[in-house]
């Protein structure tokens, strides 16, 4: 019943814990190296795994995990913490911001960095959707009044995975779905080319068919001729006389009288023929 009435009584069990209630109260008792009647929060150097293997790790916790984890002395002498994982590494997003009382606003609990995880190695990587906080008392120096000296340098992060807006899931199921579309319209026009093709090439041989056999039916029908049709030409039917036509009557040129020709007779004047002998005796030849 003791250990029943203790769960009850730890602040935000179920387990949502405040800010002021995870620094105040549970890392603060952590420090002073006092125990919980209840073991809620794992203690794990979590730079050692991937974020999507802490929630196993976890005691509890369905959305988001919390885990004590203890600062190397590099980190807690102000040197730079490696938080390198084996896949990744995880980086700070801004500045620290301050955790302050609501009870008092000038009290000053603790500080909260924000971390993002990518895939890869420092400076390039791929930025994914596991945030970190990490939560941290505050030095001596920087609280408000005294503040005991913690016996442990530890701090407490919570791993949880960005939720994803409706908006950026409603893009991406459009993207997804013009893909799909786009794949179904280059398939469906590659095969109708494919068939245009294929029709094309159909009706090619399809005709080169046809003619073979055109070729091949004329050849039959040749060679079923006689041989006297094949090699000489036809002559006419027996019986058959053709008409007999007059012969056609071409002017004799040896019997031509160039004496009768008018245009001659012009030539031969008798003033011409006395005038030139030579020239008489040409008409007269």
């Amino acid at each position: 019943m003791e250990g029943k009435g203790s769960e009850i009584e730890l602040p935000g069990f179920r387990f949502h814990p405040t800010e002021e209630e995870i620094l105040d109260f549970y890392l603060r008792r952590a420090a002073a190296g006092k125990k919980l009647n209840v073991d809620i929060i794992t203690t794990v150097n979590l730079y050692l795994y991937d974020p999507w293997d802490l929630p196993a790790m976890a005691k509890m916790g369905e959305r988001e995990w919390y885990f004590f984890v203890p600062r190397d002395r590099r980190q807690g002498n102000g040197g730079r913490p490696n938080r390198t994982t084996e896949r990744g590494f995880w980086k700070a997003t801004g500045s620290d911001r301050h955790i302050r009382s609501s009870v008092d606003p000038r009290r000053l609990i603790g500080l909260k960095k924000t971390l993002v995880y990518y895939r890869g190695r420092a400076p390039r990587g791929t930025k994914t959707d596991w945030i970190m906080n990490e939560y941290r008392l505050p030095d001596a120096s920087n609280s408000f009044g005294s503040a005991p000296t913690p016996k442990e340098d530890i701090v407490i992060c919570k791993v949880y995975r960005k939720a994803t807006p409706l908006r950026e899931l409603e893009q991406r199921a459009a993207m997804e779905e013009e893909s799909r579309v786009s794949i179904a319209d280059t398939s469906s026009t590659s095969s109708g080319h494919e068939t245009l093709q294929n029709f094309t090439y159909d009706k090619f041989i399809k005709e080169m068919k046809e003619e073979q056999e055109l070729l091949a039916i004329e050849a039959a029908e040749v060679s079923s001729l006689p041989e006297a049709a094949m090699t000489k030409p036809s002559e006419p039917a027996a019986g058959r006389q053709l008409p007999s036509l007059p012969e056609l009557q071409v002017p004799s040129h040896g019997s031509f009288d160039w004496l009768q020709d008018p245009f001659i007779s012009q030539l031969r004047s008798p003033w011409l023929e006395q005038w030139s002998p030579l020239y008489a005796q040409m008409l007269n030849f």
